[in-house]
């Protein structure tokens, strides 16, 4: 969703990663004031979607308000997501679609 932050500096805008997921309960969901400033903000790191990018109801596993799978704090410093990039960063894994975002911690603090 956005490229603005240490943590997706190196995953071009729009890209669509395929990252696993773990969990079967609860949901991400805000007031529609906050999700409103998430959005103005640029903060929503992630969003929930299908292999062509598309938002949709079977692309969200747990219900997460407008798709949101990870997002920024205000100063950018903090990345809070539910998906797990790190067990797709390795060639045994057979999908390395979470290596940008530790490429992109890594690069930050170079």
């Amino acid at each position: 969703e956005t490229s603005a932050s240490d943590f997706t500096a190196a995953i071009p805008k729009g890209d669509v990663m395929t990252v696993p997921v773990a969990h079967g309960e609860g949901n991400y969901f805000v007031a529609a004031d906050t999700l409103k400033e998430l959005e103005d903000g640029d903060r929503v790191a992630f969003r929930y979607c299908d292999a062509t990018g598309a938002l949709n109801d079977n692309a969200n596993p747990n219900g997460s308000v407008a798709h949101i799978a990870g997002v920024l704090s205000a100063d950018r410093r903090i990345l809070g997501m539910m998906p797990h990039p790190e067990n797709a960063t390795q060639d045994w894994q057979l999908n390395k679609s979470g290596l940008p975002l530790f490429q992109s911690i890594v690069e930050s603090l170079a």
